[in-house]
């Protein structure tokens, strides 16, 4: 996606020993809804002619993505996996795990109430960034769990150059990435791989 590649170049902050790329002024803190639900539309061109009965994705970051993907795929139901179990998810739920790659790599467990996931749903994975996969791989975990289907995974930005876009594609998931990034530095920029 040529238009968010611009918004990278322009906005995008390489830090953290060339490992983080801020995106916060668009995507992940403050949002430009107008470009989300341009994202959004993109993602449901990427997936045409895939039954998306819901859309899962976790929380923070890609509730704003998939909440404004939505209605390009007909206003399909949103489901974030919690990060936290609290006195409002009450029953049984799914529980998978992911090690964070932006807080110190540190494991915690996500939920999801079995109430929001069914058997033989089609469900589409959507998040902002897929660096070592952990995420999306405990969302398909979810998924699997429930007895649904993961009809792919929409990743807005890929670092490519990091393991879990290929340990998914391993895994059998179809991941369409809006931006996937060949390298990163500080000095250099943003290289990106198409």
């Amino acid at each position: 996606m040529e238009a968010l590649k611009q918004r990278i170049r322009a906005e995008g902050k390489v830090r953290g020993n060339n490992e983080v790329l801020k995106v916060d002024s668009f995507l992940n803190h403050k949002m430009d809804v107008a470009f989300l639900q341009e994202i959004g539309q993109e993602f449901r061109r990427r997936f045409a002619g895939c039954q998306v009965d819901r859309i899962l994705t976790i929380e923070a970051s890609g509730i704003a993505i998939a909440c404004l993907a939505a209605p390009a795929f007909g206003n399909v139901p949103v489901v974030f996996a919690k990060k936290n179990r609290t006195k409002n998810i009450a029953g049984d739920v799914y529980i998978s795990q992911v090690e964070s790659f932006t807080q110190d790599r540190r494991p915690y467990n996500i939920f999801v109430s079995k109430e929001f996931l069914h058997p033989g749903e089609k469900v589409l994975l959507l998040d902002d960034f897929l660096a070592n996969g952990s995420a999306l791989q405990a969302l398909t975990d979810l998924v699997r769990q429930a007895g649904a289907e993961v009809v792919g995974a929409g990743v807005v930005i890929e670092k490519a150059f990091q393991p879990g876009g290929q340990r998914l594609r391993t895994d059998g998931v179809r991941v369409e990435s809006l931006a996937r990034i060949q390298s990163m530095s500080e000095e250099t920029g943003v290289v990106f791989c198409d």
